[in-house]
């Protein structure tokens, strides 16, 4: 089984020299065998095709996935467990280690070992799956750890974009022709927007993490239901908010927030290994008051998620490989347009109580890359805690900012539930 891999995936690949990898830390409380973890994975393996997949080359270096006849197992990687926050030492290392797709699959596992709690990370490469993928796989695999004779079926796998692109809609004239010219207008414009000589230097990479409690993320959902917003522009708005208040004229009040493309394609199914995403970008009116402007937040994301359109951006982008190398020029040397991108996983429905063990936490995935700024915040909703993920490189936001900018989105929220209650 093989299949080419698609524009989005090709850039996120790269040449394969610098990383681009997502990890996806979770902790459990229980005792555990390497044994019954290498065969939880192993069946992970069974269902997903291209969690066996290697990365080869054509004549024309053209990469492709391809599952081989043996099968190579996932590695894993053993860590005695120190502290509470090995999880975050481990997943920096994770960051900066390539994958040797080659040989190797694309996705390991690191087991932190403790005597009682053992916390573990998920590391994929970022153009084998996108977070929703990942938590399918982690539902999965916790599933089988606790009972190794549970079912978890088999993948269907996405063989191409003839699996995801409807048949009348890919093979429509009309959408076809506006599909190739838009990328060749796209192509062209890319070529010849200027960039600099070489990329900016990233320095020195971090990970910045928090929690709110029960009490606090049941008072912010419910504060965001009062004023008619979803969580997801409440805190995009914050987020704005916090980078004008902390770095004034050098923000740029823009938010890029990836858009779950399985709401848009039911041909791309909740368990489906897949890594292409869709994107809006959130601005707030800074002339405005934060919640006056919420209002108009929520509406202008409303229109611009309602305009997206999956199909017709995957033929775009299929239409235009010959222009990925000028593409991935202008984002590692181009000068950066957005604060941050902000993702939003929501509320992650994995049971946290088990036969043998319990799930005492999921941490927000990280993730960071070589494609331009690498500023990430990433939040997530488990057991009724909101959890944030904040990564970045000294060289787009220096890590003090980027405290700064923690401790004025935890003030700014605290502020807004205060006045709540006091109301």
């Amino acid at each position: 089984m093989k299949r080419k891999l698609l524009f989005g995936e090709r850039m996120l690949l790269g040449d394969g020299t610098e990383p681009f990898n997502a990890v996806i830390p979770f902790r459990l409380r229980g005792v555990f065998s390497e044994e019954d973890i290498k065969y939880a994975l192993s069946r992970l393996q069974e269902k997903h095709p291209w969690l066996r997949a290697l990365i080869q080359h054509d004549d024309k270096n053209t990469p492709w996935f391809q599952v081989p006849e043996l099968t190579v197992s996932i590695p894993i990687r053993l860590v005695n467990r120190k502290s509470e926050d090995d999880w975050q030492v481990e997943s920096k290392k994770e960051w900066h280690s390539t994958f040797d797709y080659q040989t190797k699959p694309l996705i390991r596992f690191v087991w932190i070992k403790g005597e009682e709690v053992s916390d573990m990370l998920f590391v994929f490469h970022h153009c084998l799956c996108d977070g929703g993928s990942a938590m399918a796989l982690l539902y999965e695999f916790l599933k089988v750890l606790d009972n190794p004779a549970a079912e978890i079926g088999l993948e269907n796998p996405i063989l191409g974009i003839e699996d995801v692109v409807p048949e009348h809609i890919l093979q429509s004239g009309k959408k076809r022709f506006k599909a190739k010219t838009i990328g060749r207008l796209a192509a062209l414009a890319i070529k010849c927007i200027p960039v600099g000589r070489k990329a900016i230097d990233r320095q020195t990479d971090y990970l910045i993490h928090w929690k709110f409690d029960q009490t606090t993320s049941k008072q912010l959902i419910s504060h965001c239901k009062s004023l008619d917003v979803t969580v997801n522009t409440f805190l995009g708005a914050m987020v704005l908010q916090a980078f004008r208040k902390v770095r004034g004229t050098s923000a740029f009040n823009k938010v890029s927030c990836p858009v779950d493309i399985r709401r848009f394609t039911p041909q791309i199914k909740d368990d489906h290994i897949f890594a292409f995403g869709l994107m809006i970008v959130m601005s707030s009116n800074q002339k405005m008051s934060f919640l006056d402007n919420l209002r108009l937040m929520q509406d202008d994301v409303e229109r611009k998620t309602a305009k997206l359109n999956p199909y017709i951006t995957m033929m775009v982008m299929e239409s235009a490989h010959d222009a990925l190398k000028n593409f991935t020029r202008l984002l590692k040397r181009g000068k950066s347009s957005n604060d941050c991108m902000f993702s939003n996983l929501g509320r992650i429905q994995i049971p946290d109580q088990y036969r043998a063990f319990s799930l005492e936490t999921i941490f927000s995935p990280s993730v960071i890359g070589p494609l331009g700024n690498t500023t990430t915040m990433v939040t997530s909703t488990f057991r009724g805690q909101m959890d944030f993920s904040f990564m970045g490189s000294e060289g787009y936001l220096p890590q003090a900012e980027a405290l700064a900018i923690r401790d004025e989105i935890i003030d700014q929220i605290k502020q807004q539930l205060d006045y709540q209650v006091a109301s």
